[in-house]
């Protein structure tokens, strides 16, 4: 079992920034991929960024690129998403997610999922 936490979201005005946190305890989650999705209001969960188990690797949605950083700290169980120009269309609920099965955009391929913090950004 891994139980993840996420926390640093909040009220922002449009071209600001933000940090999500992920907190992760149980298993262990050096050795999982972890990945952002957001959920906007009336819209399916999305894929946001993924990072390899390692750090090594990063990939992340076209609608994000450029603008957000994801990060981990194997030494401290968490992942990050550093979220910078935010828009009014980055309004939703990011999940934080771990996958020991594979590393993909797929919601499917990730067994644990956090409760969701919820970011607004106004205009």
């Amino acid at each position: 079992q891994v139980q993840l936490v996420e926390s640093g979201g909040g009220l922002v005005q449009a071209g600001g920034s933000l940090r999500l946190s992920c907190a992760a305890s149980g298993r262990t989650f050096s050795t999982a991929n972890m990945g952002w999705f957001r959920q906007a209001p009336g819209k399916e969960r999305e894929f946001v960024a993924r990072i390899y188990w390692s750090g090594e690797r990063t990939y992340y949605a076209d609608s994000v690129k450029g603008r957000f950083t994801i990060s981990r700290d194997n030494a401290k169980n968490t992942v990050y998403l550093q979220m910078n120009s935010l828009k009014t269309e980055d309004t939703a609920v990011y999940y934080c997610a771990a996958s020991f099965r594979g590393w993909g955009t797929n919601e499917n391929e990730y067994d644990y999922w956090g409760q969701g913090t919820q970011v607004t950004v106004s205009s």
